[in-house]
């Protein structure tokens, strides 16, 4: 992906172009909470706030081998769960949520996880961001999660000038179709942690510098930026 335009004539980055260019520089990308059930990947994504995936996934282990399910966790301890949970930051916040969740999930859902955006986020603990993730990646049903780094990409790419997630989300969506949404938002997430980041972008080894309209607001020299991106083992 290429253009002769000057940075002042640019417009937004054509996001099925760019989207086409991410699949190709990263087609590992996904989800990055480990889970093998709608239940896990909902808990999951609800501990996953102000932490990282990594962490996450050190301490789900544990939690789903004690309570592998809403009954298990419903039922659990506040103590006993907040001492699992420690690891995470904000543990008693996130164990009362838990509690919480695994209870409606039985009062409300007969134990199931909801396919249903709207019955998600009625949930303890869950926003529109959570949902998203679950019915994109546990239900394959067609979702924008807007997280910081698709939040801070979107914007420097031109698709949005807003910063409510929820705008974000509505700005996005008017430019790609449903069916690449979910995978859409695990290339930049993807490509936000790796090469453009929040504080200094690599932008002289990005794939999109070319169309990108914020090219130069980080790193422009290749050798140098090249050093910037953290790219898998």
């Amino acid at each position: 992906m290429s253009t002769d335009l000057p940075l002042a004539e640019r417009g937004p980055a054509p996001a099925v172009e760019v989207d086409d260019v991410l699949t190709e520089e990263w087609p590992d990308a996904r989800c990055e909470l480990d889970f093998t059930s709608p239940f896990e990947l909902l808990v999951a994504t609800v501990l996953s706030a102000q932490t990282t995936d990594v962490r996450v996934n050190a301490v789900t282990p544990s939690l789903f081998r004690r309570w592998p399910g809403p009954a298990e966790l419903a039922a659990a301890s506040q103590a006993e769960l907040e001492e699992v949970l420690r690891p995470l930051g904000f543990f008693r916040a996130k164990a009362t949520s838990l509690r919480g969740l695994a209870a409606a999930l039985l009062a409300d859902h007969g134990g199931q996880v909801p396919a249903d955006l709207d019955a998600l986020v009625r949930l303890p603990g869950v926003g529109r961001k959570t949902a998203n993730v679950v019915l994109g990646n546990a239900f394959d049903v067609p979702g924008i999660t807007v997280d910081t780094h698709v939040g801070r990409l979107a914007r420097r790419l031109g698709w949005s000038g807003n910063k409510d997630p929820v705008k974000v989300e509505r700005d996005i969506a008017a430019l790609v179709p449903p069916e690449r949404w979910t995978m859409l938002c695990h290339r930049l997430i993807f490509h936000g942690r790796r090469v453009c980041h929040s504080r200094r972008p690599a932008c002289g080894a990005c794939v999109l510098a070319g169309v990108c309209p914020s090219y130069g607001v980080g790193e422009t020299d290749p050798e140098v930026a090249e050093g910037l991106v953290r790219r898998p083992d």
